[in-house]
């Protein structure tokens, strides 16, 4: 086990030193891209806390949906390139049940992460 803080906790605490600290003390162009950093970083710490938890229900869509119950975390992206081409062959209609609920559900956690 890891001493604590872990890696998003620490990442947490980056951004605040850029923002509350450095970006104060910066002007112009400096101050843009010191928050810049201070939000790649948090944006690092949300796809460390909330990332395995969205690609694991992702995994769990996507072997329902192709029909995979063997597919591993490690073949996640070739079903998301397999679920592609079948949509763009017609193999899976738009209204292929579970499809319209995994676009949304795996839009709405990547927005979670990138856009919050």
């Amino acid at each position: 086990m890891l001493d604590q803080p872990h890696g998003p906790d620490i990442l947490d605490a980056v951004a605040r030193l850029l923002r509350e600290l450095l970006v104060p003390q910066l002007q112009g162009h400096a101050a843009f891209q010191a928050r810049v950093a201070a939000n790649a970083v948090d944006l690092v710490a949300r796809e460390m806390r909330q990332g395995p938890a969205a690609e694991a229900a992702a995994l769990g869509r996507l072997r329902a949906l192709l029909q995979r119950p063997d597919a591993t975390a490690a073949d996640l992206p070739a079903l998301e390139t397999d679920l592609a081409a079948r949509l763009r062959s017609g193999d899976i209609a738009p209204d292929t049940p579970g499809l319209q609920e995994h676009l949304w559900a795996t839009t709405l956690a990547k927005m979670a992460i990138d856009q919050p």
